[in-house]
Order: structure tokens, then C-alpha cells, then sequence
């Protein structure tokens, strides 16, 4: 577990990085940046609880130069980004960001965050083109879905050993590439495909499931979040159709076998370029449990170690936006779910990625295996 600097070193410095952009180097602020309420709120809630716990602990050894964690609701939705980045670029005290945790909201709030220079540390956001914008403030604390959509398509076909590949997405940025990924690894064992509306916009999805009955498919994989895919499983099940599901990152979530029920929702798989939260180095899992009183969810981890990262630069005095940045850049270091260096991109370190499949067994989201690179 990354070691925070008990000091007061960050506290009422005036030697010149502490007065810039906030003023006063104390009462510094970083943000959460996702859904907390809506159809994606389940994923976003257990981030902003991993950024909580690390917040804390923090202010605990600094009690006289706390930092303040604000809570910024995207509801999930790219519409709503531009103006919460923008809320969080007029907050001079607002030094970083953990987020945005989802693909499309990233772009649509990565070029204000880029023009500020307020450095953003995303937990979960796997969309590779974001990597490619020219951001000098965006970082990934994960593997994207150059990683994530082969190794669910490794999965279906070497674990699975399936034949038929049926391939469902939202139409999100985050959606549809992985959807992308996972056809460009299987070939022809994708026998056919659909899309479906996201945030919560559609609850009918008969046509598709006699799409996917007409395949004959064996295996489906949907690229989307937890809202849908639980819906498309029940009704798949209740079709009579036993085809396996396999699903990225955004429905690894106990809120999918809520959606689906936990008769259909049985024997899904779920991919994520991450390691289980609940198998996280150190006193992690015990620590969130402590503070939240359940355990750590999907990405709670990656968002810990994220605000982590940011708050090891506040107490080494790096209190303007430009010297935390800096700060970002040139880390190195060990979080509770990942060893942490980022490339000339952005990119988590391609050695520290993982991709783990997931899977429902009697009603609870259990880890299954690792899934090889290739």
C-alpha cells in the first residue's frame, strides 16, 4: 500500500507552489468525477467510496491540512460532463480529478480538462482512443480495451470453448469498442450482432433475443453496462435460450443480478481489466469495510490508489495544478491494486495489466480466473 507522507510540509507553505492556484497550500480539494445516482450508479458509488477511504486516511494523519473530496454526478451521461468539468476548472482549490469513470464522459470532458491543466486520474474508463487525444492531464490507472475486449474473447473460446458468438452493444463510447475488440479477436465465430439503446432507454429487448435465438449461438457477449445487460439476460432466460453471457467491466457489478434476478443471472461471466477489489494488497479490503460497511466493489480499488497518487503529490507540497500534474507525470509507485508508472499517454504501464474474468455463483459476483494475454 502506497505510504502517505504524515507531515505538515503542505501546510502553510508560501514558498511559491503553495499560493498559485489555490491560494492558501491547506483546504485543497480533489474530486470524484461519475455516476452517483442513475441506471450506471452502482459502479460510480463504489469508486467514489474507494476515493473516500483513501481521503480519510489521509486526513487523519494530516488533521491540521485536510483535503476535501467533492462528489461531481455524472449520472453516467456525456451530456452532463462539460458542465461538471467546468464547475470543478472554477473551484481554485480543486487540484485533481478521479475520473471520469466512463468512457463517454472522458470525452466529452477531457478537452476542458486538458485546457486547464487540472489532471485527471481515471479508475475505469478502458475506451483506447482516449489515450490518443493529446491530453497532457489524462491518465489510466487500468488496462483499456485493447486489453480487456481480447481477453473476453480468449475466454469465450479457449475457457467457453464456444462456437457461436452472438455480440450485443449500447451504441456507448464504452459499449460499442469493446464490442469491437471482442469481434476483432473471434473472426468467425461471431455469427451475428445487434445493438441496443443504453441509459436506461430501452427495457424491450425481444427483438433482439429472437435474433439471438435465430443464431443458434452458444455463447453472447455484451458490451454496455449492468442496467441492460440484466435485462437482456432475463429475458434471454426466460426465452428459453441457455446461451452462456459474457460482459465487460460495466456490468461487473452485484446491481446485474439485481437486474437479471439470480436465476438468469446465474453462470454470467464478467471481464475486468482489474484485479477482485476484495483480493487488494495490504488492510484495503478490511479498511473499506470498516468505513463503508460492505465490501469493496469493482474498481473501488483502482480509485483508492488513484486519489492515493494525487494526495502522496499534496503532501509532498505539490499544491497547484501544475506542479500536481507534474507530480502525476513522473510517479512511480506500489497501490493496493496495481504497481503505478504511466506512459508518454497516459497509459498504466502495460506490465501492471491484468485481466481477470469474473462470475455469478448462487447470487454474489466471485472471482474466477486470471485470463492469459494471449
Amino acid at each position: 500500500m502506497m505510504a502517505l507522507v504524515a507531515s505538515g510540509a503542505a501546510c502553510g507553505s508560501e514558498d511559491g507552489d503553495g499560493t498559485e492556484a489555490g491560494g492558501e497550500a491547506c483546504g485543497n480539494k480533489i474530486a470524484f468525477f461519475g455516476a452517483l445516482t442513475g441506471p450506471s450508479a452502482a459502479l460510480g458509488i463504489n469508486m467514489r467510496d474507494g476515493a473516500a477511504l483513501a481521503v480519510e486516511q489521509y486526513n487523519e494523519e494530516n488533521p491540521d491540512c485536510t483535503v476535501e473530496l467533492v462528489g461531481l454526478d455524472s449520472q453516467g451521461s456525456p451530456d452532463q460532463a462539460p458542465g461538471l468539468a467546468q464547475r470543478a476548472i472554477d473551484d481554485e482549490k480543486m487540484l485533481g480529478i478521479v475520473g471520469p469513470a466512463y468512457s463517454g464522459e472522458s470525452e466529452a470532458a477531457g478537452p476542458l480538462f486538458a485546457e486547464a491543466g487540472l489532471v485527471t486520474i481515471t479508475p475505469s474508463a478502458t475506451r483506447p482512443s482516449l489515450a490518443d487525444q493529446g491530453w497532457p492531464t489524462f491518465f489510466r490507472g487500468v488496462g483499456n480495451d485493447l486489453s480487456q475486449g481480447p481477453g473476453a474473447g480468449i475466454y469465450m473460446r479457449d475457457v467457453l470453448g464456444a462456437k457461436k458468438v452472438f455480440v450485443i452493444d449500447d451504441q456507448s463510447a464504452y459499449g460499442a469498442g469493446l464490442a469491437d475488440e471482442v469481434k476483432n479477436l473471434l473472426g468467425d465465430l461471431v455469427v451475428d450482432s445487434d445493438k441496443v439503446q443504453g441509459e436506461g432507454k430501452q427495457v424491450d429487448f425481444s427483438a433482439t433475443v429472437t435474433k439471438v435465438r435465430s443464431s443458434g449461438a452458444d455463447a453472447v457477449f455484451f458490451g454496455g453496462y449492468y442496467q441492460e445487460a440484466g435485462l437482456i439476460r432475463k429475458q434471454l432466460t426466460d426465452a428459453g435460450i441457455t446461451a452462456v453471457m459474457v460482459a465487460g467491466d460495466g456490468v461487473n457489478d452485484k446491481a446485474f443480478i439485481d437486474s437479471a434476478g439470480a436465476a438468469a443471472a446465474e453462470g454470467t461471466v464478467l471481464t475486468c481489466p482489474c484485479q477482485p477489489a476484495t483480493e487488494a494488497r495490504g488492510s484495503f479490503a478490511a479498511d473499506f469495510e470498516a468505513l463503508h460497511g460492505v465490501a469493496p466493489g469493482t474498481y473501488g480499488d483502482t480509485a483508492y490508489d488513484a486519489a492515493n497518487i494525487m494526495l502522496e503529490g499534496i503532501s509532498e507540497g505539490n499544491t497547484t495544478r501544475e506542479a500536481l500534474l507534474e507530480f502525476v507525470k513522473g510517479y512511480e509507485g506500489e497501490g493496493v491494486a496495481a504497481n503505478y508508472k504511466f506512459d508518454e499517454k497516459g497509459e498504466l504501464d502495460a506490465a501492471q495489466v491484468v485481466v481477470w474474468a469474473f462470475k455469478v455463483v448462487n447470487g454474489e459476483v466471485v472471482p474466477d480466473q486470471e485470463i492469459p494475454k494471449s
